[in-house]
């Protein structure tokens, strides 16, 4: 049925492998919500379904509940034949008796088709109310999976761009492990320490001069 394959389908969803599916996107985030919108466009189409399979059940119990009807009224006109022809040939009518009797008995063919069509239309409404328990309950769980997919969603969204900011301030520590600003002012300080000492040095030999 159409109604069974639609849920079908929305098993296959609930069950895919939705890392695999990731793992080949361009855009993670993106197949994300398609997948959502995707899933709530098919959760959508089910519950027209169901909403259809439960129209035509309640058909089926309103055609029962005039068939039942009926076959009490064809029962009531049956018995009240029945009766007027016992009065009739009471009173020695034969030929009126037996053209009642004639009815009670047209009257009962009718009341015993109605109560087939009871039992038939019974037997069918038996069937589609386990079909729409079934549908139902197929329908509530593709809610909670949607709940469950939008959360999933969320989550992974979240530790995704966790996972690139992370990466981002790694590379950013390499760079700065690489060009390491104090080295180069290390580097600075031993070439001043050097020019210090030379200016020193020509102090002290400008002052011999002097004093020689």
């Amino acid at each position: 049925m159409a109604q069974t394959s639609i849920l079908g389908r929305m098993g296959q969803l609930v069950r895919a492998n939705i890392n695999a599916i990731l793992d080949s996107a361009e855009d993670p985030e993106k197949m994300l919500n398609q997948m959502v919108i995707d899933y709530t466009n098919n959760i959508r189409e089910a519950e027209e379904a169901v909403a259809q399979t439960i129209g035509n059940l309640r058909l089926l119990e309103d055609d029962a509940k005039e068939a039942r009807e009926a076959t009490g009224e064809w029962g009531a006109k049956a018995l009240a034949a029945s009766r007027k022809a016992d009065e009739l040939r009471a009173t020695g009518n034969a030929a009126e008796a037996d053209r009642f009797d004639n009815l009670a008995k047209i009257a009962l063919k009718r009341q015993i088709g109605f109560e087939e069509q009871v039992k038939t239309f019974d037997e069918q409404i038996a069937t589609q109310t386990v079909l729409v328990d079934k549908l139902k309950d197929g329908l509530n769980q593709m809610r909670v999976k949607r709940e469950e997919l939008v959360q999933k969603k969320d989550e992974l969204i979240a530790r995704s761009k966790m996972a690139r900011a992370q990466a981002q301030v790694t590379e950013t520590m390499k760079s700065v492990n690489v060009m390491d600003p104090t080295s180069e002012i290390s580097r600075f300080e031993e070439k001043v320490r050097h020019e210090e000492a030379q200016a020193r040095g020509m102090a002290e030999v400008a002052s011999s001069s002097l004093d020689a």
